[in-house]
Order: structure tokens, then sequence, then C-alpha cells
């Protein structure tokens, strides 16, 4: 391929880094084949790269994205060395540029076809991550729970019953978890199922421009909110990842982080649905959505998209309606009591 390829797809400003990693990682420019694919909520450009018939993975940071921390990278590693993401074959700090291994995804329920066995593999890749050494950075949970709450409320954008109903309870869970708690593990912050993938035999995750040392349940809560569906799932989770029977504070507290990270996930999808909002429209209050199950299916077959306006909007509908249910529940009001007998 002719090298006034790299200029239609790479931004310009970009474009003598990422030749000068090409040229260090494989000698050559000429890349067979430059495949735009969707990045996380960081920003960064990535695309799939073929040289030779083998694929990589080309990721560029853009302005204020977090990869520019050096941070970003050096959690990468760690996860790499310890074999959970990807290989590394450059990295170029400055610039943020890296490129690593392609993993050929195969669906996870097509190689752990129930949650007997996709459960266990789940919650050990969980434990693999939170065994790696401690990452440098520190996050600050209750700031950024805060802060992305806050920014919602004042953002006017939906009200009704629901949603502060939700933001009440969120207010309680705000007052009775221990946020301070300091057995911070190397997290990785966003496994949502676009950052977990199979090739076939093993879990591998990609995408850790959002890691940072972090409260465990965060992670747990968040693979647990798209896969774990039911009691016995909760409990087969649990066990693997702890080892053994988890205590009532510790599936109290599974409980309230589940919650708080539906209200988390809910504001990151209207706060991009804002943007994408077309002119001169309101948003639709009207909170009577599918929920999260069907919205799965329809993902998977493709009928809705995450990328657009109404993708967002309608799945962060759903993730609060999830969470006021659960908030509903007696379970919660047990859990906070747990948390005050604990604390």
């Amino acid at each position: 391929m002719e090298t006034s390829f790299l200029p239609t797809t790479i931004p310009a400003a970009k474009l003598k880094a990422v030749e000068m990693a090409l040229l260090e990682t494989f000698g050559d420019i000429n890349l067979t084949d430059v495949t735009p694919l969707k990045g996380g909520l960081s920003g960064s450009l990535v695309f799939k790269i073929a040289m030779d018939d083998q694929s990589y993975i080309l990721k560029i940071a853009m302005d204020e994205s977090p990869v520019l921390d050096d941070n970003s990278f050096n959690c990468l590693e760690i996860a790499s060395q310890a074999g959970v993401a990807p290989a590394i074959f450059y990295i170029d700090r400055r610039e943020g540029i890296s490129i690593t291994a392609f993993i050929t995804n195969v669906p996870l329920r097509a190689v752990f076809n129930s949650p007997d066995s996709l459960l266990p593999e789940l919650a050990k890749t969980i434990r693999q991550i939170h065994q790696m050494p401690l990452f440098e950075k520190e996050n600050n949970l209750l700031l950024t729970v805060d802060t992305l709450v806050t920014n919602f409320r004042n953002s006017g954008m939906l009200a009704g019953p629901e949603v502060n109903e939700s933001l009440h309870y969120f207010d309680m869970i705000r007052k009775h978890y221990p946020w301070h708690e300091g057995d911070n593990v190397s997290s990785h912050n966003d496994l949502n199922p676009s950052n977990i993938t199979s090739d076939g035999e093993k879990i591998w995750v990609i995408d850790w421009d959002m890691a940072s040392q972090s409260d465990r349940y965060v992670d747990l809560a968040i693979v647990a909110n798209f896969f774990v569906h039911t009691d016995e799932d909760e409990r087969l989770f649990l066990e693997n990842y702890f080892g053994s029977a988890p205590d009532e504070y510790k599936k109290a507290r599974f409980f309230l982080m589940r919650q708080t990270c539906r209200i988390i996930y809910a504001a990151l999808m209207f706060k991009l649905a804002d943007k994408l909002k077309p002119a001169g429209e309101e948003h639709n209050a009207d909170m009577q959505v599918p929920d999260l199950k069907e919205i799965g299916e329809r993902m998977r077959a493709g009928t809705m998209q995450l990328s657009s306006y109404e993708g967002q909007l309608i799945y962060g509908k759903a993730m609060i309606n999830e969470a006021l249910k659960k908030m509903q529940s007696p379970r919660f009001n047990k859990s906070l009591k747990d948390m005050e007998q604990a604390g």
C-alpha cells in the first residue's frame, strides 16, 4: 500500500510520530490494511493495522486523553507482563502512541457457553488484575462519583420521579459506603464487554486508559452488571473471586457498588448523548425503555448502537431503571445496615 494512504486515516499532527512507530516496529510504513475501530471513553483513536498478513492494534492518544499521562502506559505494561493485556510492540509516551497485539475476538458466550463456565473465568481474570503490582496512580473514587453525579444533576437534561428517586437512594449509598477504607488494588475501572475479549481459549482485557488504584468492588460491580443476572450467578462469581463464600459485609459492598456503577454509567451515557442531541430538540424524558437484557439482545443483533444519540439515551435510562429497581428492594436497606454495623 502506498504511504500516501496514511494521511487519509491518521491525523496530520500525529503522522510523523506514527511513521516513526511503524518504522521502529516493522522497518516499514507500507501497511497492507488500516481499519478504524471504535475507541473507548478516553477519546483515543484506535486502528487495526496489518503488516505482512499479521494484524496489530495502533492506538493514538489525542489532546486531553488520559493516555498522554504515563500512568496509562505503565498500567498497560504491568497488565501485559502479567498476561492479562495483549503483548506490546511499541510505546511512545510523549506522543501517546502504542502498537499492541491484535486479538481475533471470539464472542465470550461462544467460548464459555454457560454462566457456570463464564463467571469463574471472569472472576479469575479480575483476581489476576487485582493481584498485579499496585498501580502508581490512585483514583479518588468518591470525588469521581461526586463529580459525575453532580454534573448530571446540574445539567438538567433529565428530570422526573425515577431520576429523582434514584439519586435520592444514591445519596444514601454515599453516606454509608466505606469510600476511604484504604484497601486499594490495581483496577481497570471500565470492564464493560467491549474491553473484555477472548481468543477462543482465554480472556484478554484491553483499553487500560482509565486504570488506577481503586476499590476492588468497582471492577467486580461493573463486570457483574453485564454478566451476573441471578442470585446463583452472584454466588458463583463472588465465590470464585474470593476463594470462599463471601460474608454479609462483602455482599453488601458488592450490592451497593453495583448500583453506584449503574448510576455512573448512566451519567456517562447521558453526557455523551447530550453532545449528540440534534439541534433544537429536547431530550425525551420518558423513562419507559426496554430493560438491559433486551438492550443487550438488540446490541448483539446490531439493531441498537451505543454510538448513536438514541442508543446512549436509552441505555442510560435503562441503567437508571435497573438501579432504582434494586434500590427499592429489601436488600438495599439490609446492605446499608450491614455497612453501618461494620463501621
